[in-house]
């Protein structure tokens, strides 16, 4: 719009008398307006990456399967070693047992030589089972005492 409209002023007596101006493009027209998103390709495709993970799972799955399989040796290995000196563990054992044993066969023979018709290390329970002795329950005493 040009003209100014003043009250009083020969000319146009409204906005809508004003020929129309229409703004046009420029001669060749606008340039072209890039709208599509045109990403360029960065990365394995998806089924690369697919691929890619399952190799990686599986050669974890296969390492732990080996890590189960020398574990599993080791326990064996641990096993037969207790096995094998379970017999020489056992004979200590017996032979402490042995020792306590006299020991208390001794000491009730001592205690109870005046008492008649007592017999020494005889089974109280008479029942033809061999028990041995039970540990005491108290705090600090050793078994077979």
């Amino acid at each position: 719009m040009t003209e100014v409209l003043r009250r009083g002023v020969p000319g146009m007596k409204s906005v809508k008398d004003l020929p129309a101006v229409q703004d046009m493009p420029p001669p060749g027209g606008f340039p072209a307006v890039r709208f599509a998103r045109r990403l360029p390709n960065t990365g394995p495709s998806g089924a690369a990456v697919f691929a890619v993970s399952a190799l990686i799972m599986g050669y974890g799955f296969y390492k732990v399967g080996q890590g189960n399989i020398y574990r599993r040796h080791l326990k064996a290995e641990k096993a037969a070693a207790r096995e094998s000196l379970l017999p020489l563990l056992q004979a200590e054992e017996d032979r402490r047992f042995m020792e306590v044993q006299k020991k208390h066969v001794e000491l009730e023979t001592k205690i109870m030589a005046n008492t008649p018709g007592w017999k020494v290390n005889e089974n109280v329970y008479n029942n033809g089972k061999w028990y041995p002795p039970m540990s005491s329950t108290l705090p600090g005493m050793a078994p077979y005492i």
